[in-house]
């Protein structure tokens, strides 16, 4: 059965072991080896900072007690009355399942609880199950593009999706 709820201090190595295994196989063949090797390490140790930053909301999916999905998101940082998904992330063992698609509608729900109409989010250009995926929840590519530098010094494209909060 899959459930969703906040994340709390005690599953920052959950959030890590999530972010990094899904970072790891979606945008490690982006990057140089040992780099992506740094990137999956950093990614694991993140997240006891951001649950306690308080900074947006955190919410993890699980599926029989598994921590499998996460997303981070709040304020658009950039545009007034807007929410912005800053991180959502399944892990692979998750793939396919449903609990990113569960995971993603309780987001959306809670960002119309917030009061927010709109959401937007990025994601690489060069990754077609994350767009696949969010094409399927109803997001669509706002022609928006840029580049982002990940700290390795090649910056690679990225395209923005937007919708309605509504559900």
């Amino acid at each position: 059965m899959i459930r969703v709820r906040r994340a709390r201090p005690a599953d920052g190595d959950a959030l890590g072991e999530i972010h990094a295994t899904a970072w790891e196989v979606a945008y490690g063949p982006f990057f140089d080896p040992e780099f992506a090797a740094r990137g999956v390490r950093s990614r694991r140790t993140r997240w006891h900072a951001r649950i306690t930053g308080g900074t947006g909301t955190i919410l993890l999916a699980e599926d029989d007690g598994r921590l499998l999905a996460l997303s981070s998101f709040g304020p658009s940082s950039d545009r007034p009355d807007h929410a912005e998904i800053h991180s959502f992330y399944g892990h692979p063992d998750g793939w396919g399942s449903g609990i990113a698609r569960t995971l993603m509608t309780e987001t959306l729900r809670h960002l119309r609880d917030d009061g927010f109409p709109r959401v937007h989010l990025w994601t690489l250009r060069d990754t077609p199950r994350s767009r696949r995926f969010y094409t399927a929840c109803g997001f669509v590519g706002t022609g928006a593009a840029r580049t982002f530098d990940f700290g390795d010094g090649n910056p690679l494209a990225q395209v923005e999706y937007g919708r309605s909060c509504s559900c």
